[in-house]
């Protein structure tokens, strides 16, 4: 990923705010040429030099048999983002020298792919998953809501892949390369519109 040096992450605690903030990352594999897959993550940071990923995806999907334990394999997790219009600087309506640009967070998970097809691992990681995903929800819905039938056959249809990250990279385009005021103008179009979270990640790496 190209990642100039003022719109790098390098801090491991704010990669792996992203990926938990923004859990739906697409895999990518190249077994047997290039495929993308978008799935729900579930990341323990403490697991391994730079964290473990954990998922599951449908036992009909290819995916799982195409890529043997050790594969190398990418996991992209998107944050925050959104269109930046260059009327938003001050400094445009001056010098008129501002174009449209695209602000954004993203990290790229490198690591290494093992196939977890064991009923104990399956649902160990749906229960977090869906433990995490409901907590806010008035009556969170569990698993036992469901027959234990039901569950089982549910379980059956799926398979669990664990990722072993080797890498991470993190990119904050985020106006850090641009004046005070026409950064400030653009975080506060950002929250008129109902943008708060990029609006909040401007102002956060204009402080680091």
């Amino acid at each position: 990923m190209y990642t100039p040096a003022h719109f790098a992450i390098t801090q491991a605690v704010e990669l792996h705010r992203i990926i938990q903030s923004y859990p739906l990352g697409i895999l990518m594999t190249a077994a047997n040429g290039l495929d993308a897959n978008h799935i729900p993550f579930e990341l323990d940071p403490g697991q391994g030099e730079f964290g473990t990923l954990t998922a599951h995806v449908a036992r009909a999907n290819p995916v799982w048999r195409q890529c043997a334990n050790g594969t190398e394999v990418l996991a992209v997790f998107r944050g925050a983002e959104a269109y930046i219009s260059p009327n938003w600087y001050p400094s445009k309506h001056e010098t008129h020298r501002q174009v449209p640009t695209w602000n954004y967070e993203t990290v790229h998970a490198h690591g290494l792919l093992t196939i977890r097809d064991d009923e104990t691992f399956v649902r160990g990681m749906v229960a977090r998953l869906t433990r995490r995903h409901e907590a806010q929800e008035p009556k969170p819905w569990k698993m036992s809501d469901s027959s234990p039938e039901f569950i089982d056959g549910m379980l059956k249809a799926i398979v669990g892949i664990e990722i072993s990250i080797t890498r991470l990279e993190g990119k904050a385009k985020l106006s850090q390369n641009r004046e005070v005021r026409d950064r400030q103008g653009a975080v506060e179009e950002l929250r008129r519109r109902g943008e708060e979270r990029l609006a909040a990640a401007m102002e956060k790496h204009a402080q680091s």
